[in-house]
């Protein structure tokens, strides 16, 4: 499996224990004023993730490339901020709002690098160079 596979896969599964911890705390506590972080956690962070992971599994080419790595630490790091911002200003911590904003950006520019890497080609880029020898 491409490297960048199991890291996104990783990432995932740690989402997910969060997600779901999340998850029985409210209903122990019955509390559920948290449900939008929980819901933001299990489908940006397990879901999404690990769908990220299972692309780059078929498509190893791409897998390969500088861009998924970045793909990875952007989008990963945006919903890890993300999701702890969101669980803070959920709880009323409203300083942290300008963060949510912030974090939901950098998620979003993840998002669009991996469209960039779905739409791109297989092959790698020829150089104007070589394409005019």
């Amino acid at each position: 499996m491409p490297k960048v596979s199991n890291l996104f896969f990783k990432a995932a599964i740690l989402f997910l224990i969060v997600g779901i911890g999340i998850g029985i705390h409210m209903s122990i506590s019955h509390n559920h004023n948290v449900i939008g972080a929980h819901a933001h956690i299990n489908l940006l962070g397990w879901v999404t993730s690990a769908l990220f992971g299972g692309y780059y599994a078929l498509n190893p080419a791409k897998a390969e490339r500088r861009l998924a790595f970045i793909h990875f630490g952007v989008y990963t790091t945006g919903v890890a901020i993300m999701a702890v911002s969101l669980y803070l200003l959920l709880q009323g911590v409203t300083a942290v709002e300008p963060l949510v904003a912030l974090s939901s950006l950098v998620v979003f520019a993840g998002v669009l690098i991996f469209a960039w890497t779905v739409f791109s080609s297989d092959t790698p880029a020829v150089s104007r160079k070589a394409r005019l020898a």
